[in-house]
């Protein structure tokens, strides 16, 4: 696990790169055609309903196969316990980071598109927001994509429970992992037509709405990025030092890079992972602990996420012509952005069900899916990168959690024998 295939550009960005082509191609036809260009609607429509049609089983399996597996480790319990601390923790400072940063800064301003507008979100008490945020009242509520999020948390509880009762050979744990495989290769064949749907659907879009909208793509886009590094480098340098002191944010700066530039150059944490856990090893973090964190983390721990969910949904206020402001719209915000992570994937240009899950959660309309969809493609590598580095950084504070404040102390010949092994 010490070295990652090298692969060209064009192999680490075929698939983004076709994407936004694809989106382009439609965008410049739109302009060209004018309102003629609703007629490539439906073939956009095609690939939206494909989506929305998988979402609902993909995400059961996934998270349940993934906590339905996890729990066969010493010391796990304190471990798991810290792990999901920080994960949210880290989660709920990046979400209020960029909250403040779109408050000031609203990434859509003036760019009112008159599509059909969001439903009941302003109307309903914060109480109520979070009941139906999390809850149903009905099991056949959960198999509906308009309830993503108490989905995702049903779906850690049953695998919690798949766990707890599985055994060593855990024949349902096993079974729920392959039907996981099974629901992102139908993804991935679904994702085959991404291109021409989208661009279809942005031919429409702009042909109906103009310009307008691509400014205010470039107006995110120029408050993302910046962002995104600050935090990198602000954040993750408070995080190492509470976590080792002036050693661990040395340890930290000094191991971070070659993650970094993978997650950058590849927009995949997975294929980040293996780089991450030689680099967590030389950061002096356990093995048991790096091996629990990262590969977890990978999946489930995404500051970068975090910052991207509330720049799309400040976004969509702004197209939508709603103010992004009040104690419940920023409550329900951070909820989304922090457990919403726990369903994004860890391939190449992830993030399209938490896209959904957002756009169904707040109650926009099907058109809004598109519009933040190509957001996540266009903030992908730094985002992808800020998630990948932070799990090397969390796995830092869990041990600190884990182990004490003087950990970096403790077994540094051991943990450099692992990290070299």
């Amino acid at each position: 696990m010490e070295t990652v295939e090298k692969k060209s550009f064009w192999q680490n960005y075929r698939f983004p790169i076709i994407l936004l082509l694809g989106i382009a191609v439609g965008s410049i036809i739109g302009l060209v055609m004018g309102e003629k260009a609703v007629i490539f609607k439906p073939f956009g429509q095609i690939f939206i309903n494909l989506m929305f049609t998988a979402v609902v089983p993909m995400v059961f399996v996934t998270i349940s196969s993934a906590v339905g597996s996890m729990l066969n480790m010493k010391r796990l319990g304190k471990i798991l316990g810290s792990m999901f601390l920080v994960f949210f923790v880290t989660g709920l400072i990046a979400s209020c980071v960029i909250f403040t940063v779109v408050t000031i800064f609203p990434p859509a301003a003036g760019a009112n598109i008159p599509l059909e507008a969001a439903g009941e979100l302003q109307k309903l008490s914060l109480a109520d927001q979070v009941v139906k945020a999390i809850t149903v009242d009905d099991f056949v509520g959960l198999m509906s994509k308009a309830n993503m999020l108490p989905l995702i948390i049903f779906s850690i509880m049953f695998g919690f429970c798949v766990s707890t009762v599985g055994g060593e050979d855990n024949k349902i744990a096993k079974g729920l992992d392959a039907l996981s495989k099974v629901f992102m290769k139908l993804i991935g064949i679904i994702m085959l037509y991404a291109p021409i749907g989208l661009g279809a659907y942005f031919a429409s879009l702009i042909g109906e709405f103009g310009p307008q909208l691509l400014g205010a793509y470039a107006k995110a886009m120029a408050i993302y990025y910046p962002v995104c590094f600050l935090y990198f480098f602000i954040a993750f340098a408070a995080y190492s030092y509470f976590a080792g002191g002036k050693e661990g944010f040395k340890r930290c700066f000094s191991n971070i890079m070659p993650p970094a530039i993978t997650a950058f150059a590849t927009g995949s944490s997975i294929a980040t992972l293996p780089v991450n856990l030689n680099a967590a090893g030389r950061m002096g973090v356990p093995k048991d602990i790096r091996e629990i964190v990262l590969p977890i983390g990978a999946t489930m721990h995404m500051d970068g996420t975090c910052l991207s969910s509330i720049l799309k949904i400040s976004f969509l206020f702004g197209i939508f012509g709603q103010d992004f402001t009040g104690v419940g719209t920023f409550c329900t915000a951070v909820l989304i952005s922090v457990l919403g992570g726990v369903v994004m994937s860890g391939v190449p240009g992830g993030g399209l069900i938490g896209e959904m899950l957002i756009v169904n959660l707040y109650g926009f309309p099907p058109e809004a899916f598109p519009i933040i969809a190509t957001i996540g493609f266009l903030v992908d590598p730094p985002a992808t990168m800020v998630n990948a580095t932070g799990d090397s950084v969390a796995s830092m504070l869990v041990t600190r959690l884990v182990e004490g404040k003087n950990w970096l102390k403790k077994d540094n010949n051991e943990n450099q024998e692992d990290s070299a092994a």
